[in-house]
């Protein structure tokens, strides 16, 4: 049975930061992107194709499909992001929302493009490749 919260009572008030500190952090790293979304966009590249999870015939392509990527992202509506990342928000217990969003591109969209051979790795593989580029540009 579903816990009802009271409005008045310390604890939806907790409840209400802890949500709101969720957004903006969320908010505050799709904004980080647009500093260093070429960087970001090279190392996520570099990293696939290191650990050979991605294997391709341009890597040049491939980082201009991940900034292409990154740019959706800065635009996109939070609905969007959500229906983007849904299918694999499973996939650690507190995911980055950069990278999943862009695990999910790779997984479902990249996957189809004509410069990538084919791709490698489990869902969880190239999520933590993607996540450790990620943290190092964006908080």
């Amino acid at each position: 049975m579903a816990k009802i919260f009271r409005q008045s009572t310390r604890e939806s008030t907790i409840l209400s930061k802890i949500e709101s500190s969720k957004e903006y952090a969320r908010r505050r790293a799709i904004a980080g992107i647009r500093d260093c979304d070429e960087q970001l966009s090279n190392a996520i590249a570099m990293k696939l194709i290191e650990s050979n999870l991605v294997e391709t015939t341009s890597k040049d392509t491939l980082e201009e499909q991940i900034l292409k990527c990154l740019g959706r992202l800065t635009r996109a509506e939070d609905f969007d992001v959500d229906y983007q990342t849904a299918p694999f928000r499973s996939i650690v217990h507190q995911p980055h929302v950069v990278s999943l969003y862009v695990t999910s591109f790779v997984i479902e969209t990249l996957i189809n493009h004509k410069a990538v051979v084919d791709i490698y790795g489990s869902d969880e593989e190239i999520y933590h490749c993607i996540n450790q580029q990620v943290t190092k540009f964006l908080p």
